[in-house]
């Protein structure tokens, strides 16, 4: 009987423990891919962000960021394994798990006519906000974000940086626990850049965020962690400033070309340590090359490119 006492107490104490792990866990991912006919756009992923956490999602164009998004916020099902918005399951409760998630998609959609103002009683709709919900969200939000001067100007007028704030807002009007944010400072100028990671950051003090980017810059600037996804897989997930001292000596090489058996060539190279390919509709492909050693690698490309007749349109390094 003391044996099965025992027994009780350390299933009782696990139970706890599991229960109060849950509280503490804004996201869970475990064992999710998708696949798009023949391709595996995500590859068994999984991991977990704790609440409160701003946690950046590196990696290349085509790495399956995007497409993990939209299963974290329902917009795709995976074809296997599960995901959890603060315990709740996202195929056994959608609507719930979707009301607690603030999502900015890369290519947010707007409607150029609308006046701020329009546009946030537009979402107000969508979401299905009260009266009451909209006079106690809407004003907090437009301070939030930083829209005030342009409440009452059409959202086409805007520049690009206010109108990803005007996104973010979307994102936070229904007071979600969780922000989802796709490539939030692309297309930005230096200084809208600057803005848009200030304001995330100002965001992310009462909510988890999850922001996908494939700049390490960005990740550096405003995240306290970050997982890095290669070909649908997790690859690393670290404390930025981990990364970081890793990341020491390690040279990245973007380049875009045309011509015939370049991946193969490029293999060749001294030092390559990945390849991450990109075809694009053009017939071009877009290469990522990462290289452990102290050494530009641009010089030996170029002779490459020009000894084997390839079409150079791109060839820049990422330190």
């Amino acid at each position: 009987m003391a044996e099965a006492g025992v027994a009780d107490s350390q299933t009782t104490e696990s139970a706890t423990a599991a229960s109060a792990s849950n509280k503490d866990t804004s996201i869970e991912v475990t064992g999710v891919s998708k696949f798009f006919g023949q391709l595996t756009a995500v590859n068994n992923l999984s991991f977990t962000i704790k609440k409160g956490e701003i946690v950046g999602f590196l990696g290349p164009n085509g790495s399956g960021k995007t497409t993990t998004m939209r299963m974290l916020t329902s917009f795709y099902t995976p074809d296997a394994g599960r995901i959890k918005i603060d315990g709740m399951d996202t195929q056994d409760d959608d609507l719930l798990t979707r009301f607690r998630i603030g999502y900015l998609p890369e290519n947010n959609p707007f409607y150029a006519d609308l006046l701020v103002k329009e546009y946030l009683d537009f979402v107000a709709d969508l979401r299905g906000l009260s009266k009451e919900d909209r006079k106690r969200n809407i004003p907090p939000t437009v301070e939030e974000t930083g829209l005030s001067e342009v409440y009452y100007r059409p959202i086409g007028q805007l520049s690009k940086g206010y109108k990803q704030r005007v996104g973010l807002a979307q994102a936070i009007l229904h007071r979600p626990s969780v922000l989802i944010l796709d490539e939030p400072t692309e297309g930005l100028d230096p200084n809208q850049r600057l803005t848009i990671r200030d304001l995330i950051k100002s965001l992310g003090q009462e909510r988890t965020v999850l922001i996908s980017t494939h700049v390490m810059q960005e990740v550096e600037s405003t995240c306290q962690r970050v997982l890095v996804i290669s070909r649908g897989k997790l690859v690393a997930d670290s404390p930025v400033n981990d990364l970081l001292l890793r990341a020491q000596g390690v040279r990245t090489v973007h380049i875009e070309v045309e011509g015939n058996n370049v991946e193969k060539a490029l293999e060749g190279l001294p030092n390559v340590a990945s390849i991450e390919r990109e075809d694009r509709v053009d017939g071009r492909k877009r290469y990522t090359i990462t290289t452990q050693a102290d050494e530009d690698l641009r010089p030996e490309i170029f002779n490459l490119a020009k000894r084997r007749d390839w079409v150079l349109y791109e060839l820049r390094e990422e330190r």
